[in-house]
């Protein structure tokens, strides 16, 4: 009789604990399914660990080709291409941003081009070691021939005078573009005047 208590105590004892092994693996199963799901649920950086998302880390790529490109690139407007023309500051000071105007059909330089010109020099000799491309530039009248021929008088006339003010050739090159990148795209005079200049783009 008290073998068959003690058989009874055991199996009672061997019930319970495959019932609560049972239940704790139930729980542990859904406590997982519940993390699948959570996980499933969160965005995607945070699952993958980067802590960055796709489009934080295409836009951390655009920003650091384009300081690579800079301080050349940065000179030009963007998004209008070569017929689009126009510029932005360079960020090397007003002087060098500003253009030499001309006159129509004329390479001559004027008395507010000269003084232009002047800072230019003052601002070269204190940055010695920065050299420039001067870009001659004219309005839409004429055949695109003409114009690149005027453009580049009008380049080395820029480059001329600033030889006279002690600024070495070495340091300067020209470039004409002629008609093609206007800095105003309207057909009057207002306009034709922006676009008759010299342009200067610091290396």
């Amino acid at each position: 009789m008290e073998k068959k208590r003690w058989a009874f105590i055991i199996i009672c004892f061997a019930i319970s604990g495959l019932m609560l092994t049972t239940a704790s693996c139930s729980k542990k199963k859904a406590v997982c399914e519940n993390l699948d799901i959570q996980k499933d649920q969160l965005p995607r950086q945070a699952a993958g660990g980067s802590g960055t998302s796709g489009a934080d880390t295409r836009a951390r790529t655009q920003a650091i080709e384009d300081a690579r490109r800079a301080p050349e690139d940065y000179s030009r407007r963007g998004g209008e291409g070569d017929g689009g023309g126009g510029y932005r500051p360079s960020g090397y000071g007003n002087v060098m941003d500003e253009d030499v105007y001309f006159a129509f059909d004329s390479a001559v330089l004027s008395g507010e081009a000269k003084e232009n010109l002047r800072r230019k020099a003052e601002w070269l000799q204190s940055n010695a070691g920065r050299s420039v491309t001067i870009e001659g530039h004219c309005d839409e009248r004429g055949t695109n021939e003409y114009n690149i021929a005027l453009g580049d008088r009008r380049a080395e006339s820029a480059k001329s005078f600033l030889t006279t003010l002690g600024i070495a050739a070495s340091r300067m090159n020209t470039v004409s573009y002629g008609e093609e990148r206007p800095v105003d795209q309207g057909h009057g005079e207002s306009s034709w005047a922006k676009n008759r200049r010299a342009h200067f783009v610091v290396r």
